[in-house]
């Protein structure tokens, strides 16, 4: 990889803070003796949450190999991609940061598994391929809004270009998508791969590529489709009647995502995520995975403002601490760098450093 031009390093942290600055007048961004950035979010923080997002962080670093993957048997270009999204989330960039190498080499892998179709990962080694391309192309995008160099700008733009362009012809004809494309999986769709599309092709949008409006308009027409009279989601278009908070939540956050807060079907989904989920108890294992529940509902939280996030984050970050294993990682469903991705995005979501999360 060329060498790194400080004069882009340098433009890189003054589009970051002002995004900072812009998210939130109460932020403030600066250099650290490393090189990387900080910011004091709105409002108190524990000095508790600040050590174990710090141990949960050095766990990932450590465990990435030096290909740029965490060596997971399932999902592995998911996995890449949720904990390379974990460490941006630090306020670490590909060319600054305590955690700048780790994420250009996260980058450099996922970027190896972009193919000829447009599709990041491997339907050969992963029977729900479209969880990893959902989560590449929104980690990718976050990247493309720091990277300096020209040439691996144009490289992230060639790969986020075509990556849109698959999700695009995934898409089933109901407006969402499955585990795998619709004409591999016979048309089949269902929320949470739904969701991971359309919060990826938001940031791929927000970072400036293309995204046909027709794409999003569709998916959140399959939201409302999904719909019950309870304001909860069900599973899929084809299994209507049961609702979900953990799909509701994701749902949520993605409606946010694509700017649709004031639809008339919000409200009713904003009252039955929090009846569901907003006493942050064990309930939501029953429809789903926890920390998949709360990595999306806590956004939708924070989107509502300080009044009912502030006294909601600090139950939230409380239990995520109290489970913390002594070596920093998390342990759950799936596998550890899942759960401790997901831990990590939440417990620095009020940072504010990842223009996808910001209010």
């Amino acid at each position: 990889m060329p060498a790194r031009n400080p004069v882009a390093c340098n433009a890189s942290f003054s589009r970051r803070q002002l995004l900072r600055l812009a998210g939130s007048a109460a932020a403030v961004a600066g250099l650290t003796a490393a090189g990387g950035r900080q910011a004091t979010a709105a409002g108190n923080r524990d000095p508790r949450w600040t050590d174990a997002t710090n141990k949960g962080l050095n766990w990932l670093s450590k465990n990435q190999s030096s290909r740029g993957q965490w060596n997971t048997q399932v999902y592995p270009t998911a996995m890449a991609a949720l904990a390379g999204t974990a460490l941006i989330a630090s306020g670490s960039t590909t060319t600054q940061g305590p955690y700048a190498r780790e994420i250009g080499r996260a980058a450099d892998y996922i970027i190896s598994k972009s193919r000829q179709n447009g599709l990041i990962g491997d339907p050969q080694t992963d029977s729900r391929y479209t969880y990893g391309h959902g989560f590449s192309m929104l980690f990718l995008s976050q990247v493309l809004g720091e990277e300096g160099l020209i040439d691996r700008r144009e490289e992230l733009v060639e790969v986020l270009t075509k990556a849109v362009e698959f999700s695009g012809n995934a898409q089933t004809p109901a407006g969402g998508w499955g585990y795998v494309s619709a004409r591999e999986g016979s048309n089949f769709d269902e929320g949470s791969t739904t969701i991971t599309q359309v919060q990826g092709l938001r940031g791929c949008r927000n970072a400036g590529i293309p995204v046909p409006a027709e794409i999003i308009d569709r998916a959140k027409e399959y939201i409302y489709t999904c719909k019950n009279a309870d304001g909860g989601i069900s599973y899929s278009s084809r299994q209507t009647g049961s609702s979900r908070p953990a799909i509701t939540a994701a749902a949520l956050a993605a409606l946010y995502n694509a700017g649709d807060y004031d639809s008339e079907h919000v409200p009713d989904m904003l009252k039955y995520a929090k009846d569901n989920l907003h006493n942050i108890n064990d309930a939501a294992r029953a429809f789903g995975h926890w920390h998949y529940t709360y990595l999306y509902y806590s956004q939708v939280v924070y989107r509502q403002g300080d009044d009912l996030w502030n006294d909601f984050r600090d139950k939230l970050y409380n239990r995520i601490v109290g489970e913390q294993k002594p070596d920093g990682y998390w342990e759950g469903q799936i596998h550890p760098v899942y759960v401790t991705a997901c831990n990590l995005i939440m417990l620095q979501l009020d940072r504010g450093f990842l223009p996808i999360y910001q209010r």
